[in-house]
């Protein structure tokens, strides 16, 4: 399994891979992000500070055949709640670090002075100076790396939000279409501007994860893999996707509307899943579609406009919570051009 930590420096602009302490060993995604920040991290220290750092960590299984096990998960001190926050996404960066043997990277410090950076992780680790991508968004970051680098270089990147530290920004990685996912929550897209880090570029590698016992662990995931997709949570998330809770949680008064002023839209019909599904199929696009390689249940989706052409995908039901019941927006074509 991936066993060293990549740890950069943004102060003193130095990387170093390090073996794994014991008390980290058996965790990953989220659960290790937390324990690293735990640890390593001054509860009263600024969010944007040199003092607080970000890490990022693959799933305790990426990098194998294990279904649903490539997201990624960013954490820090967040700038939104003060507390240890976690945001995680699909997209290619978890399993193409897990391959190469990084169980997290873990970013600290500053700089001293007022340069933007990037970062390359392959066998080692280099940290470039950046100008040409500083203040881009990022879709053109993701064309500009694979420009420079090639098609298959994972990217993990922030925006111009990120850059300005707004609170709300989020991280975004590559997905295995060239387009976007986010680690949306938390603010951690700030934390990563905060280190004037623009983009993380992952080296791809024929390297694998090493198995104790290939035909268990195998055996293990033909069973794990059936369990999801038997399940009638998995197959309505794979029909419908995240969007099959706007008419339960509706039902249920739940539903944020009206900038959280009331718990049920009237538009709800108009934006649920049910019709999500029936507008991909009518238009053309792929009602299931996975954001990651290996994800099985596949509840993202590509949405096309009506004329058939790409609009966005991984349309969630926060996103159309977000941008539609809560602004008493009931046109999914709206929702899609904001998202």
């Amino acid at each position: 399994m991936a066993d060293k930590i990549f740890r950069i420096n943004m102060t003193e602009l130095t990387t170093s891979i390090e073996d794994v302490p014991a008390d980290w060993m058996g965790h990953g995604g989220r659960g290790l992000t937390s324990t690293i920040i735990a640890a390593e991290v001054e509860p009263t220290c600024h969010p944007l500070g040199a003092r607080n750092k970000l890490v990022i960590a693959p799933g305790l299984l990426s990098g194998t055949v294990a279904a649903n096990s490539g997201r990624i998960s960013c954490g820090a001190k967040s700038p939104l709640t003060g507390t240890i926050k976690e945001a995680n996404a699909g997209g290619t960066a978890a399993q193409m670090l897990a391959r190469l043997g990084c169980k997290a990277i873990i970013i600290e410090g500053q700089p001293r002075e007022d340069r933007w950076y990037s970062i390359t992780v392959g066998s080692d680790i280099t940290i470039s100076e950046e100008t040409d991508l500083v203040g881009k968004g990022n879709f053109a970051v993701v064309d500009a790396v694979r420009d420079r680098m090639g098609e298959k270089h994972g990217i993990i990147t922030i925006g111009p939000a990120g850059e300005m530290k707004m609170l709300a920004a989020n991280i975004s990685i590559k997905d295995p279409d060239g387009k976007l996912r986010s680690c949306g929550r938390g603010g951690l897209g700030a934390v990563m501007g905060s280190k004037r880090v623009k983009f993380i570029a992952i080296e791809p590698t024929d390297a694998k994860v090493e198995i104790t016992d290939p035909e268990k662990f195998k055996e293990a995931n033909r069973v794990f893999t059936k369990a999801l997709v038997d399940n009638p949570i998995s197959q309505a998330l794979g029909t419908y996707g995240t969007n099959v809770l706007v008419n339960i949680i509706n039902e249920a008064g739940a539903l944020p509307t009206r900038n959280f002023t009331s718990g049920q839209f009237d538009g709800h019909e108009a934006i649920s899943g049910e019709t999500m599904h029936d507008m991909i199929v009518e238009r053309g696009g792929k009602p299931k579609h996975n954001c990651h390689p290996g994800c099985v249940i596949q509840c993202s989706q590509i949405f096309n406009d009506r004329e058939g052409r790409y609009k966005t995908s991984g349309f969630e039901y926060e996103s159309i919570w977000a941008m539609g019941a809560d602004c008493c927006v009931d046109n999914l074509d709206h929702i899609a051009e904001a998202d």
